[in-house]
């Protein structure tokens, strides 16, 4: 999209040199850069992202109605990040087993790649506004939709029927965001540990589901 010159140079700040035009995704790595694992994006201010950006504060607004806006479009670009991740790794499974850790391993991987957007998805689902909070609830909704269609694909190759699989795989994305968000806070070389415990849940989740359907 193109955008006429910005002529204000400079704001209460005496930061000059501004940028002349500005996007969405100039705003979205902004925000990034000054947000982390202990930083949640609710925390920023618009003068602080458009500082980042090297804009005046007024030319934020070419680009979203507000700081809750520009969240919202971090935390939708973080679930479709994310996605792809662990999609992959889905698809590469060859059994239900494989299925299980290769995901919660590509999701402990990417945990601790410093993907920034992967922790706007994490924090946000609990320290957030409401806006942020339907934001994540959608995008985990997207999630649960993909596991659920999988779920059904490696149980059919089995030979066998899972009760509920949409509330299994509900129960397997809000279990492993949750853990997710906890190992944050964590030391990395308790990874493995939890990526053997988080897998052993899913899998009782799963057995679970099995059994209830045949009885």
């Amino acid at each position: 999209m193109t955008q006429a010159a910005i002529p204000d140079t400079s704001d209460d700040s005496g930061h000059v040199g501004r940028k002349a035009a500005i996007s969405r995704e100039d705003l979205l790595a902004a925000a990034l850069r000054l947000i982390g694992p202990h930083r949640s994006v609710s925390s920023l201010s618009l003068r602080e992202v458009a500082r980042e950006a090297g804009i005046a504060p007024n030319s934020f607004y070419r680009q979203f109605r507000d700081i809750d806006e520009l969240a919202v479009a971090l935390i939708d670009l973080a679930g479709q990040s994310l996605r792809r991740i662990v999609g992959a790794a889905r698809h590469r499974a060859t059994s239900g087993r494989s299925l299980v850790h290769g995901s919660v391993e590509a999701f402990m991987e990417q945990l601790r790649a410093d993907d920034r957007l992967l922790h706007v998805l994490l924090r946000e689902g609990t320290v957030g506004s409401d806006a942020f909070k339907s934001a994540v609830d959608r995008e985990l909704g997207f999630f649960e939709e993909e596991l659920r269609i999988d779920l059904i694909r490696f149980a059919k190759a089995d030979g066998v029927t899972l009760h509920e699989p949409a509330l299994a795989a509900k129960a397997i994305t809000r279990l492993a965001f949750a853990m997710g968000a906890a190992a944050l806070d964590r030391p990395a070389d308790r990874d493995a540990e939890v990526v053997e415990q988080l897998s052993q849940m899913v899998r009782m989740i799963l057995v679970g589901a099995r059994a209830l359907e045949r009885h």
